[in-house]
């Protein structure tokens, strides 16, 4: 009696059929973008506030590229839950992109906004890896009459060095790479492979080989190394 009862419940429940948001995230993982977010755009009327929903569609918005569209999902996900770091994370890359595509008057008036996103982040979560990574891109790549800074880059570089020696040497070799100190950039890279060995740091040290230093054969070499580490 009680495998029948088990049986039946385990048949109730395995023919139940998926709920709007279930096939949503189905079609996301699935990379159906315009359908899952037709589907999230529905559960989001159904319920106007729901976090997940909302952040998904800022994430399929993202993932292509429209990044003016994704801003309004990660502002108000920042507004409604102001204590998670990922979305002023989120929030702050989006803003960044549509700066980054934007003439450069309206780029500097996103500076301020971008900076405190990223650094909230960094508040609510002490150890967010990916918000020091983007303030070291930002530093780099503004300005110096706005604020581009090596110096603040190689403060977040070392924050990072604390929290993942990896992407410490990763990103000290990327602060080299972007002044052209390649033979810096190298020895980082080397390193990172050295304490790392994933495929990101070798795939890093072959990028710098190959599209900096015009040694495309150390770049293949490189890339082997990590092919025969890594037979499975």
């Amino acid at each position: 009696m009680k495998l029948v009862i088990f049986l039946t419940l385990f048949f109730s429940f395995s023919m139940r059929p998926q709920s709007v948001f279930e096939k949503a995230e189905t079609c996301y993982k699935s990379q159906q973008y315009e359908q899952a977010k037709l589907l999230f755009e529905k559960c989001l009327k159904q319920h106007p506030n729901d976090l997940k929903s909302m952040e998904y569609l800022g994430d399929i918005q993202s993932r292509q590229a429209h990044w003016e569209k994704a801003v309004p999902y990660y502002e108000k996900l920042k507004t409604l839950s102001p204590s998670n770091a990922e979305f002023h994370y989120k929030y702050g890359g989006a803003l960044a992109m549509v700066s980054q595509n934007s003439n450069a008057l309206a780029a500097l008036a996103n500076v301020g906004s971008i900076k405190s996103a990223f650094l909230k982040a960094i508040s609510l979560n002490p150890n967010h890896v990916s918000a020091r990574w983007a303030l070291i891109e930002l530093y780099l790549q503004l300005p110096a009459i706005v604020g581009g800074s090596e110096s603040k880059a190689l403060q977040y570089s070392n924050e990072l060095f604390k929290i993942s020696p990896v992407d410490g040497y990763l990103s000290r070799g990327r602060i080299d790479e972007y002044y052209k100190r390649y033979g810096h950039a190298e020895r980082q890279y080397i390193k990172a492979i050295e304490i790392g060995n994933s495929k990101t740091t070798y795939e890093k040290l072959a990028d710098l080989y190959k599209n900096k230093m015009d040694q495309p054969q150390k770049a293949l070499a490189v890339l082997k190394a990590f092919n025969e580490k890594n037979k499975s």
